[in-house]
This record gives structure tokens, sequence and C-alpha cells, in this order.
């Protein structure tokens, strides 16, 4: 068993410097993007949404005005229901709550002021929160609704 954890452990450790040396250009992009997204998460939605994509306290409900608040991005929200292109298409163009009270966006758009591939590095980002259950669930919903061509 000592040996079989030792043996994995210089694995990881071997690909985690293999990765960092440039040898695997995908994976090393991979790990780029998602470092990428997490600054530009913490930058343009963590004030909403919670530094760990924990949401807004009571997010369920509405708040006295009729909105419905920010909800959590990570494994106890319902962002991994949706996918890639909806998630997309939702940070870039924003979205009102069918439920809110008032007039306003409930997520306002960033499409002027992200690039597509920067929109797409957050949710590669957001993606890292979930349960590798519902990562798998919505790899599945991304082959139906998958990122735009300019994302990709």
């Amino acid at each position: 068993m000592v040996k079989t954890s030792r043996a994995a452990a210089a694995g990881l450790l071997a690909l985690a410097s293999w990765a960092d040396a440039g040898a695997t250009p995908a994976l090393s992009r991979g790990l780029d993007q998602i470092t990428a997204g997490r600054a530009i998460y913490r930058q343009n939605c963590a004030s909403c949404h919670g530094v760990h994509g924990e949401g807004a306290p009571n997010w369920e409900r509405p708040d006295a005005l009729g909105e419905m608040p920010p909800p959590p991005h990570n494994a106890s929200g319902h962002t991994w229901k949706h996918g890639d292109g909806m998630l997309y298409r939702l940070v870039h163009d924003g979205w009102r709550d069918p439920f809110n009270k008032t007039s306003c966006l409930t997520m306002p758009s960033f499409g002027t002021q992200l690039t597509p591939l920067e929109i797409r590095s957050v949710i590669e980002y957001i993606k890292t929160m979930w349960t590798p259950e519902q990562r798998a669930f919505q790899r599945t919903e991304s082959r139906r609704e998958p990122f735009p061509p300019e994302a990709r």
C-alpha cells in the first residue's frame, strides 16, 4: 500500500513538473486558463457570487426589492446544471431572472468588458468548484450546448 501511494505521488509530481516545463502544451494551456479564470472571477464575479463561489446569503429567496440574490457557483448551487453555451451567454449577455419584481438585470452583461476567451476561462475556473459527478453531468449538457465558436 505504501509503495502504491509513493508511486502515485511520484507520478503526480512528475506530471506537474512536466506540465510546468511545457512538455504537455494542452495540459499547461488548461492550467493557465484556470489560473487566468480565477483571477478574472475574483476581479469581476466574487463581489456578488463570493470569493469561493458561495453566493449571496438567502440566494433562493427574493430580497426586499423582489430581486433574486446571486446564486452560488460552487457545488451547492445550480450552475453545474447548465451547458457551456448557456453559461457563456449568461456572462456575455447578462440575464434577468423571471421572478424579479423589477426590470433590472439579475446578472449584468460582461460582453463588453471581457473577451470570449476570458469568459470561457471564468467558466472553466468555476467548474473546479464542482464535484466530479456535477462536472460529468455538465459535460453531457455541454455536448448539446457547447461554447460558441468565438470562445473555442
